[in-house]
């Protein structure tokens, strides 16, 4: 019985060697990519219909990721289970589609019933394969062949190396895409409104308060009645005004620096001039990390002209989920 010391350094040895091995395929993925890849972007761009996946066993399993991975990333994709689409999961596909197969081996025999289909109505059909002579890719339309890589496992059996080849496959794909539709962080909040990344997606215009809630007073205000504001409004804050621009804000600081002479002063005297702003576009986590670097709680939200249009407080963020 092997000592139970050399075990962990085994296993770690056991690790690299994997990520190794795997790290290596990826780089001869990357120098050479299939040939097929940019007329397969072209083909998803002005397809009308969705992309269907399908595979079985751990392919199914990688195949349903890059489904969900195409459909988060503005892909309409749907999985559809090889075996299922034998007993009326066939339904699912239209002619409007195009098929993704993905078999390492390219002769998985549950797939005929789905290839058989594609090739009978005329739908674009895509085989991810690292064999090119196989049945699949000899049907395919288009084919994204995987470069000859050892798998990971010690006995070459088990498939490590050739999903984490079709996973990352399938992650250039969602990417190319995203970049060729300028697909943006705002549309990606669309497909994700839940949790703090749909939190975090939110922009400041979501989350802020209206005009109707907003502190302010113009420049010539005397500051009994800017306390007053800033009390009613409960921000601890007022923002200052000339004509309908903001020009500064008076916060709880702003009162503690000028207490000597305070109740003489007017609200330009006192305020901080030309504060810091958000666009009402501004991402909530970007408005966060514009609180945390100027250590501040409120931010004033402006248009073009530098009209105040709502006010975010931390308290806000943090109800959100995005702090």
């Amino acid at each position: 019985m092997e000592n139970q010391a050399s075990s962990p350094s085994k296993m770690v040895s056991a690790a690299k060697r994997v990520l190794g091995i795997e790290a290596d395929a990826l780089r001869l993925l990357s120098d050479h990519l299939p040939a097929d890849f940019e007329a397969v972007v072209t083909l998803i761009l002005n397809t009308k219909g969705r992309v269907i996946i399908s595979g079985i066993g751990k392919s199914g399993h990688i195949g349903n990721k890059i489904a969900a991975t195409l459909a988060s990333t503005g892909t309409p994709s749907s999985f559809v289970h090889a075996s299922e689409a034998s007993h009326g999961d066939l339904g699912m596909i239209t002619n409007d589609d195009i098929v993704v197969l993905i078999s390492n081996s390219g002769e998985t025999r549950e797939l005929s019933d789905v290839l058989a289909h594609t090739r009978r109505f005329s739908i674009p059909l895509i085989g991810i394969s690292s064999r090119p002579g196989s049945t699949l890719m000899a049907a395919a339309d288009y084919q994204l062949l995987l470069p000859p890589a050892p798998e990971a496992c010690p006995m070459g059996m088990a498939p490590t190396t050739s999903t984490t080849l079709t996973l990352a496959i399938g992650d250039a794909l969602a990417v190319a895409l995203m970049e060729a539709r300028d697909f943006k962080a705002e549309n990606f909040a669309t497909f994700h409104p839940g949790g703090k990344l749909g939190a975090q997606l939110s922009t400041v215009a979501q989350l802020m308060h209206g005009v109707d809630a907003l502190p302010l007073v113009s420049k010539d205000t005397a500051m009994e009645e800017v306390l007053i504001e800033m009390t009613s409004k409960g921000f601890g804050t007022t923002g200052v005004v000339e004509g309908e621009a903001l020009i500064g804000i008076v916060s709880d600081g702003d009162l503690r620096r000028n207490m000597a002479h305070l109740m003489s002063a007017t609200a330009g005297e006192v305020a901080t001039l030309s504060p810091v702003t958000a666009a009402p576009d501004m991402l909530a986590a970007q408005a966060l990390a514009l609180m945390n670097e100027r250590k501040i709680t409120t931010l004033f939200a402006v248009d073009e002209a530098n009209r105040p249009v709502g006010i975010l407080h931390l308290h806000d963020l943090l109800r959100a989920g995005v702090a």
